[in-house]
């Protein structure tokens, strides 16, 4: 079985490291390296790391134009698998696999089509999401399903750990899907149009909150447990300036974690009651948050 994978992340890595154990990959298809930390070192993606450790062949692309559509058809692939990629797959591209090809979608399909469905069931106060395992089309997220499967949220959940239980449960079924692939495909059931809900692209400012306006302590929690891993709920406030002895003070971003957790630009992640005492005069408006 010829497999060629798509996909860049460190939940991409779960779904393409199942495919490699189970039937081996073709090629990995991802992003460049980028620069990432302070120090803006090239870093590969999770999904590359994951393929030159085992010698699986990479194709790096910020684009899927007319030469990689056709280096990949030289590749004949039976399918191509798409798992937490950033890039929209063109019809030329999707017409390369005798088979199919696949995307594994983090959202109980028809709703929450589009590139956040994690973030976004969090941030809706959804009790219940699940994986989908459907054939791609032009439009985005509209293909036919071949294989779902439903996850409970709890309460504590984050797009981090939504992420990587629905990128497990759909390698799981992903597997079945492809070993009978015949029957799924007869078996695949249209999606209902008119239950299609979709999502948006997440910006880093999508995570801002104005302190003196706050949101409610039920969407403040939905939002710290959506936005993490990123862009992460963030604000901006008023702290001492340590190089000075006058009592001044400057503008600094502040970090709202999961289970209670801050972080100042530029130092390490403390409890909030570590925070409180070493910022007594930001206690009161930081609690807000949590209660009121």
């Amino acid at each position: 079985m010829n497999i060629v994978f798509f996909g860049n992340t460190k939940y991409s890595r779960i779904v393409g490291t199942s495919l490699f154990n189970h039937f081996g990959l073709t090629a990995v298809v991802t992003l460049p390296d980028q620069p990432l930390g302070r120090k803006k070192v090239l870093t590969p993606t999770p999904t590359k790391a994951f393929a030159l450790e085992h010698d699986v062949p990479v194709i790096e692309t910020l684009e899927l134009n007319e030469q990689i559509v056709t280096k990949i058809k030289l590749l004949k692939p039976d399918f191509l698998i798409v798992a937490d990629y950033r890039l929209f797959l063109p019809k030329s591209l999707l017409d390369v696999p005798s088979n199919a090809a696949i995307n594994v979608h983090h959202s109980l399909l028809p709703k929450y089509r589009g590139p956040s469905p994690a973030p976004s069931a969090i941030l809706a106060g959804e009790k219940v999401s699940g994986v989908t395992i459907m054939l791609m089309t032009q439009a985005l997220d509209a293909g036919d399903i071949l294989s779902q499967k439903t996850y409970v949220l709890k309460p504590e959940e984050t797009t981090d750990s939504l992420l990587t239980v629905l990128n497990t449960q759909g390698a799981e079924i992903l597997i079945n899907v492809l070993e009978d692939f015949s029957t799924y495909k007869i078996q695949a059931r249209p999606q209902d149009e008119q239950q299609a809900t979709f999502t948006p692209h997440i910006t880093k400012e999508d995570g801002f909150i104005d302190l003196d306006n706050p949101p409610t302590p039920e969407q403040f929690d939905r939002m710290v447990r959506a936005y993490f891993p990123w862009p992460n709920v963030w604000s901006k406030i008023k702290i001492k300036n340590p190089s000075t002895s006058s009592g001044q003070r400057q503008e600094s971003r502040i970090k709202f974690l999961p289970n209670k957790q801050v972080q100042l630009e530029g130092k390490n992640t403390v409890d909030l009651e570590v925070f409180y005492r070493g910022y007594p005069h930001l206690a009161a408006t930081i609690k807000r948050l949590y209660t009121r």
